[in-house]
């Protein structure tokens, strides 16, 4: 039976938009739900028009009680029976509260070559490190930040003329392949890492 995937974002939504379009077929997953902390998410307006179930959780309304936040998408998410949760681009940090219950269930894709870089402004640190490649990772999600199990990584050469701009460019390309190929090996229950060229 497929695992029932929910997919958590903030932006434009072209990881979860990957990820929709690899689950078709004989995959063992499928979309369930993409939910946003923004109501104007391009992701949003995407999910929809594919005929997928959103929801919106406004962070705002709650000030700095990140509980309440997080409790509010913990119930969003239950009827929809979630087996697996892919954060991509979501922009706000999950604490423990949220994040042990789903532990082992959560996944995320991040903009450098993780232990590198976690957080913020990788590709910046990156070309400032004078990195002669950077990359992405897909990992779990625990409580402390970006330092989950590593599931996956790809990695692109960083070139003499590059920005953070271009960079981050080459590194999407990159995401948009790993991230799907993880997420059907973490829905057959594989967790060993995939290492891509």
């Amino acid at each position: 039976m497929s695992k029932r995937v929910a997919i958590l974002l903030s932006g434009g939504g072209s990881n979860m938009r990957a990820l929709v379009t690899s689950m078709t077929g004989e995959h063992p997953a499928r979309p369930a739900l993409v939910l946003s902390n923004r109501a104007d998410a391009g992701g949003i307006a995407w999910a929809k028009a594919q005929g997928i179930a959103t929801e919106v959780v406004d962070h705002r309304p709650h000030g700095s009680d990140r509980a309440a936040f997080e409790a509010e998408i913990d119930a969003r998410l239950r009827p929809y029976a979630i087996d697996i949760i892919c954060l991509a681009g979501f922009m706000r940090v999950l604490t423990a509260g949220f994040v042990t219950p789903w532990q082992g269930r959560m996944i995320n894709i991040h903009p450098s070559l993780l232990p590198k870089y976690r957080g913020l402004h990788t590709h910046a640190r990156a070309l400032e490190a004078g990195d002669q490649e950077a990359g992405c990772t897909v990992h779990e999600v625990t409580a402390e930040l970006d330092e989950g199990p590593i599931l996956g990584q790809a990695r692109v050469p960083v070139l003499a003329t590059d920005t953070p701009d271009t960079l981050a460019e080459r590194v999407l390309v990159q995401e948009h392949i790993l991230y799907p190929a993880v997420l059907r090996r973490f829905a057959q229950g594989n967790r060993a890492p995939l290492y891509l060229p």
